[in-house]
């Protein structure tokens, strides 16, 4: 390889572009600069028409930009790859073909090359393309070379671009067809008063027929359909609200994007905000409290109380708790596990409890799955608790009989 080849695969790293230039960007720039050249790009057959997808054509926008679309039969594309124009042409107005076509004219394109760019499959994604407005007859064969080289390493790239929108594609429309079809369902679990053992509340918890949840909202979150993931499932909860008893309330999970969509206030605008809970976890990240906390205060205005769910879990949770001032802290399962027998987490659990206690907040512990976990953490002042020990997440018909039968018990006394 030559030096100069050597300097044109090195501009790759860095190139005129900048360094955040994508390495398609890169190509074409340094392709241009090389062959002396006035516009390159790299196009995309859609259907019959060739669209530029990536330009590099300084002071030349007017005639080439990201975006513009052209018909195959306006351009060179099809008789290229049908061999009818060679790949490089030194003087257009020496291929009789090229030197006919009105785009020839309308361009004042001299000198061409152009090489197809090919996807993992062997199909043609488009071309690679550079041109300049006046004949070069220096071009050779070599430079050629080097355009199929490059076009091989956009060709990768622009591979990974398609493969992550062919993913990203194919997600939406799960997620699409599991709202639109109500493909989840919802589980409630009880959150039990410590003292006389009945429910107060239920905190609600989606349901997929198939992956857990949070996979699913992840991925959600990640092709741009978090909010409405969540809003689906939130909607499907709270329209349990009329079946329970007056005296429960209902507790969904919703995170900072969902809330300051607005969404919420539309779900929630005609139900009786002191029989819900809206419960922020400790692992949303938020970047604007004082927006947050706008998005809350008409949820709270009409009686929503607010938890922050996870505390003792990490760092972000007590960020959470100083910048929202939640109703409820919920103590995370990872501190209530064991802490009967262990006395690190007995501390930090009595620190939150006494910070709670002094803010006006009130406990609630997560994960209680024994008698002595649940005696110990009585004992340190926590009144609510949820957990496998007090009742399983159930769905709305085995929760609504617990109510039934309680009833029928409470009758019978």
């Amino acid at each position: 390889m030559s030096r100069t080849e050597v300097a044109l695969f090195d501009s790759l790293a860095g190139g005129e572009r900048g360094e955040d230039a994508s390495v398609v960007q890169r190509a074409l720039a340094a392709m241009r600069a090389h062959l002396g050249m006035d516009i390159a790009y790299i196009s995309q057959f859609v259907g019959d028409e060739m669209i530029l997808r990536e330009v590099d054509a300084p002071g030349q926008e007017a005639l080439a930009k990201v975006g513009d679309a052209h018909s195959l039969n306006d351009t060179y594309c099809r008789d290229i790859l049908a061999g009818r124009l060679p790949a490089l042409m030194r003087n257009t107005a020496a291929e009789p073909l090229a030197a006919s076509m009105p785009i020839t004219g309308a361009i004042s394109i001299g000198r061409h090359m152009s090489v197809p760019v090919r996807l993992a499959d062997g199909s043609e994604y488009g071309m690679f393309c550079c041109l300049g407005f006046a004949p070069d007859e220096t071009l050779h064969e070599r430079d050629l070379g080097m355009m199929r080289a490059f076009a091989e390493l956009a060709s990768f790239e622009i591979n990974r671009e398609v493969e992550a929108k062919r993913v990203m594609t194919e997600a939406r429309s799960r997620i699409n067809a599991v709202m639109g079809d109500q493909l989840f369902s919802i589980a409630y679990q009880p959150i039990v008063d410590i003292a006389s053992g009945h429910p107060i509340g239920m905190e609600c918890l989606s349901r997929f027929q198939s992956g857990a949840p949070d996979g699913w909202f992840a991925e959600a979150a990640d092709v741009g359909l978090g909010v409405a993931l969540e809003l689906a499932a939130i909607d499907k909860a709270l329209s349990a609200l009329p079946h329970f008893p007056e005296s429960i309330y209902l507790a969904v999970n919703a995170s900072p994007e969902t809330i300051l969509s607005g969404g919420l206030a539309t779900l929630m605008r005609d139900l009786p905000g002191y029989r819900l809970v809206l419960e922020i976890t400790e692992h949303a990240t938020v970047a604007d409290y004082d927006a947050l906390r706008a998005a809350l205060k008409p949820l709270r205005d009409r009686g929503v109380s607010v938890a922050i769910d996870d505390a003792g879990a990490g760092y972000s949770s007590l960020r959470h708790i100083l910048a929202l001032e939640p109703d409820l802290i919920k103590l995370d399962m990872s501190l209530t596990r064991n802490i009967c027998i262990d006395p690190a987490r007995k501390a930090l659990a009595a620190a939150l409890i006494s910070f709670a206690r002094e803010t006006g907040s009130r406990i609630i512990a997560e994960g209680v799955e024994t008698a002595a976990e649940l005696a110990t953490l009585q004992a340190l002042g926590v009144e609510k608790a949820q957990g496998y020990f007090l009742g399983r997440p159930m769905a709305l018909e085995a929760a609504l009989r617990l109510f039934a039968v309680r009833n029928t018990a409470a009758n019978v006394a």
